[in-house]
């Protein structure tokens, strides 16, 4: 069964945090959201990815890791296939801002892979190119976290026994704020508009 892909753009205000997220495809669950330690916001990343399996099923992009501004990394859910790649990281100072997910949509009765890669932006507007797999196509760019990228959460399929595995299907990133922003935000429901 094909299952649609589309490009989101989350703008609800979920406590004081922005999520931004790519709509990949919808196979698999939700993984445990995983932040940053406080105050700091992520400045690069690096992806496990499985090659090319040539007659083996293959799963490509398995897991994202952010790289945190003092370089801890964090990770939501992982597929257990491939290795992790280079890491990629912003020029000092500079931190991650939006993001671009590489999809292969549904194959029906093919090998499915889902997300392949994954490119980031940074603050100073360099552009981060991950080392994933080539297959499908690159979505939108997220819309970008003025402030900074601070939690990731990933949806990833399980093993499927003798069938199609794909491993990570979508993630989701946690935008940063400014404690004025916050402050503005707590503000902003109590006001009376004349």
């Amino acid at each position: 069964m094909a299952k649609p892909m589309q490009f989101v753009a989350l703008t609800a205000v979920l406590g004081c945090f922005l999520p931004t997220t790519v709509t990949a495809t919808f196979w698999g669950d939700w993984g445990k959201v995983e932040h940053c330690p406080e105050g700091e916001r992520a400045t690069g990343f690096s992806l496990k990815t499985e090659r090319e399996q040539r007659r083996g099923d293959d799963t490509a992009l398995n897991a994202i890791a952010l790289i945190c501004t003092s370089g801890s990394k964090i990770t939501s859910t992982q597929g257990p296939w491939g290795n992790w790649g280079g890491r990629f990281a912003c020029q000092s100072g500079s931190y991650i801002t939006s993001f671009q997910l590489r999809v292969e949509s549904s194959r029906g009765s093919g090998d499915d892979t889902s997300a392949n890669n994954l490119n980031c932006k940074c603050s100073n507007g360099e552009t981060l190119n991950g080392d994933g797999t080539s297959w499908g196509g690159w979505k939108e760019w997220s819309s970008p976290c003025e402030n900074g990228i601070m939690a990731i959460q990933t949806r990833v399929e399980g093993h499927q026994g003798k069938r199609d595995d794909t491993a990570l299907n979508d993630v989701q990133f946690t935008c940063f704020l400014k404690r004025n922003q916050m402050l503005a935000q707590e503000i902003a429901p109590n006001a009376i508009e004349a």
